[in-house]
């Protein structure tokens, strides 16, 4: 029987399993894939349609072409996810330079600042259980940790999963149960850097169904996280997926991804508890471009990739499922953002946003119930500037940069042979007084500017002008999280390592600012 058969029979046939007394608050399940590209589905276009899991779930649900992360890195995207504010608003940012992408590694000492509210803690509210797997990436000393921060559970780890590491210098990374670690990246949990073997993906998998499980025998409403990694380099599959993709290393791991979704989903049919539970999947960022075709993704039609404002850096493969909620086999043309998983979550909760701050995500109900639009605008930030927004069709770009000279020079490209004159420039270049505006149904590429004389170039401008003269109004900033590093404060001794023998001594503290040079 073909793979497609079996898969559709898991998720439909239905009718031989008995209902669950489930829980009248609906559960939400977030699955965050990592520098996945927006062109990296079948459904989406990508012509090996190795994805059938996906395309199935966007065939039952609702697909986003018009979907957006709130920063073209790691770490602000996914502190912009919990907390439903931009990363500028939240803390997650740099003023150690312009328009600099920052994130968390292992010397940063900054992370999730203790005022942001984040999505599980207004769930507890109404008693829902939260569980994060894989990576958290909001910052890795003790005070910044998930359970600190409304989850209930916890497998993964704190940071991205580079290395190995000579202990003396940089310890391994990390990977905890709950509270403790278990082991760090590249000693208990193994990952073969020449080989891309690693069975990362089925223990979230593993983890995932198990609390599926858990929550569904309770009768318990609950929020999962499932933030795996694979398809961030050093990208890497289980031994029963390498070397199956016709698109190398980095499509072995969507294979997986892709099949780990397909298990999820069916595990809440075969439960009954399909029918109430509301399933986002995304992406933190676009494809990694810089790190090549063995390593990376596609961003499909757009314009160049990961740490840029271009589409590419930020437009996302999208889908929401919600069998009979959501009507299924539709394309929805909501501007939406990660930052709209956080308001939808805590309105099919039954929950509303804190007051006392600006949430920048919107309730995407209108959307997925509907198919109706809200008219929102889009934000491009890079760090703390505004580098572009989207308003319908059109985008106006305020600055453009893709990366500096220097890096170039190294061999750093963001852009790999998609280079455009005047707009992938690499110096920053202010273009306030008069923005590039392209009109992205017909250019999605990015690769026409509008006519600064036309007529059409002149109303938008016009329109466009008080919406971000608006948003700069309201735009308080918060206190940077991410200008300061220090090598003491790196994963040497985590909480969980003497019952391991797995501390090793830290370096005397000598903090700097951190260096971001993209």
């Amino acid at each position: 029987m073909a793979l497609q058969t079996v898969i559709y029979l898991l998720w439909t046939v239905t009718l031989c399993v008995c209902q669950t007394a489930a829980n009248t608050q609906p559960n939400t399940i977030i699955m965050l894939m990592d520098d996945m590209g927006w062109g990296d589905l079948g459904v989406l276009g990508e012509p090996s349609k190795e994805t059938p899991n996906l395309d199935l779930m966007a065939a039952q649900g609702m697909l986003f072409p018009n979907f957006y992360t709130a920063n073209p890195l790691c770490s602000p995207s996914r502190a912009a996810l919990l907390t439903g504010r931009l990363p500028v608003r939240n803390g997650f940012y740099t003023t150690n330079g312009h328009a600099r992408n920052a994130y968390t590694p292992q010397e940063i000492v900054g992370g999730i600042s203790p005022n942001e509210i984040l999505l599980p803690e207004l769930l507890k509210k109404n008693a829902y259980v939260s569980k994060i797997i894989g990576k958290w990436h909001l910052g890795h000393r003790s005070e910044h940790l998930p359970l600190n921060h409304g989850f209930d559970e916890w497998f993964g780890s704190p940071n991205c999963h580079f290395g190995p590491y000579n202990d003396s210098i940089r310890p391994n990374i990390p990977v905890y149960n709950n509270s403790e670690m278990q082991g760090r990246y590249y000693e208990e949990f193994k990952i073969n850097l020449k080989t891309g073997e690693s069975n990362l993906t089925q223990m979230y998998l593993k983890e995932g169904l198990d609390f599926i499980t858990r929550q569904a025998a309770a009768k318990q409403p609950f929020f999962l996280y499932w933030a795996p990694d694979a398809t961030h380099a050093p990208v890497y599959a289980s031994k029963l997926f390498l070397g199956k993709s016709q698109r190398g290393r980095y499509g072995d791991a969507v294979m997986e991804l892709d099949h780990s979704v397909g298990q999820l989903l069916a595990r809440l049919v075969s439960l009954g508890i399909d029918n109430n539970t509301l399933v986002f999947f995304s992406s933190d960022n676009g494809a990694a471009l810089m790190s090549g075709p063995m390593e990376s993704g596609s961003n499909g039609p757009f314009l160049c990739g990961k740490e840029t404002t271009f589409e590419g850096g930020m437009r996302e493969p999208t889908i929401a499922w919600w069998p009979g909620k959501i009507p299924a086999g539709t394309v929805s043309g909501q501007l939406g953002s990660v930052m709209d998983f956080f308001t939808t979550s805590l309105a099919v909760a039954g929950l509303v946003p804190p007051d006392d701050r600006i949430i920048d995500g919107i309730d995407l109900s209108p959307a997925l119930f509907n198919n109706s639009l809200v008219n929102r605008p889009i934000f491009y930030y890079r760090g703390n500037q505004m580098m572009a927004v989207r308003v319908g069709q059109y985008k106006a770009h305020y600055w453009t940069w893709s990366n500096s000279w220097e890096e170039f020079n190294k061999g750093i490209n963001f852009c790999p042979g998609q280079e455009v004159p005047g707009v992938t420039t690499h110096t920053q270049e202010e273009h306030s007084m008069q923005p590039i505006i392209f009109h992205l149904g017909r250019d999605p590429g990015e690769r026409y500017p509008i006519s600064v004389l036309s007529k059409e170039y002149r109303d938008v401008l016009q329109y466009v002008t008080a919406i971000v003269k608006q948003h700069q109004k309201d735009l308080i900033p918060g206190m940077p999280q991410l200008n300061m590093c220090d090598l003491a404060v790196m994963n040497w001794s985590p909480p969980g390592c003497e019952q391991l023998n797995k501390c090793l001594k830290a370096p005397e503290s000598k903090p700097w600012k951190c260096d971001w040079p993209h």
